[in-house]
């Protein structure tokens, strides 16, 4: 299947929107984050743009310190905010690389990618806690900020899958990142006290609800229950689902991750009505609000962010199988492609 008019518009933008270093900004003139710069870069492979998904990730490469993390954000070359180092943006590499991987097909893709992956996995377990949870970030000035997000950890969990599912691709053990991962799992199902000990619980945002599923740690039934009992909370009819709980705001970005969580959840009707329901949020030339204010009727902010249009991209492909990785985010355990298609 190929993208229609509407996405190919979509495609173009993110494409067009890639500097010559191949960084991916959220908008033009704007900053680049390690996280959404992945995102957009899945995007493109998705369009049948892999060369320009790698380059995304070659760029990535060249920004990746020595221990293994990226700052929060960047401006081409430089990095604009070294506040932080937040551990589910340096993990997300590894998703990206498996992504890549899984529309292509090309080994020799793991092998060029696998020294940044194997670094940005080993920094992240470096924060994991006694108790399972990975720190959400390390300041720059005050070290390691020692609590925990479920929806970042959850992200986190699915980056360490998809980098052991290189590592066995390529022939390599990694028994620290399975332990590691173990551990995590139990943290975000039976530990809820480790998270959020700090601040005050995101229970509101519509992320915690579902990024469990999607991380692949809740399925089958128990992920369906998960989806049906704050439905109502969070999604809002003809529109898409709320960020936030009590705040009269849908974004596309979220919609379109719980349209995967609910595939995985095989609850596809609601899936394809989601889809449905956010394209009155796309403009003509192929970009997209990030939200819309339902209670003033208003699109907010003005912005059409890369990652967006790339959210979209990947719903349409879960729900469309567009490309061999249309599966990565409904199965636990995404497989790679069979080896007689493998091509290097």
């Amino acid at each position: 299947m190929t993208l229609n008019t509407s996405l190919q518009g979509t495609a173009t933008y993110i494409r067009e929107l890639q500097t010559p270093s191949g960084a991916l900004p959220w908008f033009e003139g704007g900053i680049v984050d390690p996280w959404d710069h992945v995102e957009a870069a899945m995007g493109l492979s998705v369009a049948g743009e892999v060369d320009g998904a790698r380059r995304a990730f070659e760029w990535l490469a060249h920004q990746q310190r020595e221990d293994g993390g990226w700052y929060a954000a960047y401006q081409e070359n430089s990095a604009a905010d070294r506040s932080r180092t937040e551990t589910n943006f340096v993990a997300y590499v590894a998703t990206g690389i498996w992504h890549l991987y899984l529309a292509d097909g090309k080994r020799s893709d793991l092998v060029a990618f696998w020294p940044m992956v194997e670094r940005a996995i080993d920094y992240v377990l470096n924060q994991q806690a006694p108790e399972g949870e990975i720190y959400w970030a390390v300041d720059s000035v005050k070290g390691v900020s020692r609590d925990a997000l479920v929806t970042g950890c959850s992200s986190i969990y699915k980056s360490i899958q998809c980098a052991l599912n290189m590592a066995n691709v390529l022939g390599l053990a990694r028994p620290r990142w399975q332990a590691g991962q173990r551990m995590l799992g139990e943290a975000i199902l039976h530990k809820p006290s480790r998270f959020d000990r700090t601040w005050e619980s995101k229970q509101r945002y519509s992320m915690d609800w579902f990024y469990p599923i999607l991380g692949g740690l809740v399925q089958g039934d128990a992920a369906k229950a998960r989806l049906l009992e704050k439905w109502d909370t969070f999604v809002e009819p003809n529109l898409g689902c709320r960020c936030v709980s009590d705040q009269p705001w849908v974004t596309v970005a979220e919609t379109c991750e719980l349209i995967m969580a609910c595939v995985a959840a095989d609850m596809r009707v609601q899936a394809i009505t989601l889809f449905d329901s956010i394209q009155q949020f796309q403009l003509a030339d192929g970009r997209w609000w990030t939200g819309y204010v339902f209670s003033d009727q208003v699109y907010w902010p003005d912005e059409h962010p890369s990652w967006t249009a790339a959210a979209v991209l990947l719903a349409a492909d879960t729900l469309y199988q567009i490309t061999p990785a249309h599966a990565l985010f409904t199965s636990a355990d995404a497989v790679a492609p069979p080896k007689t298609a493998a091509r290097v």
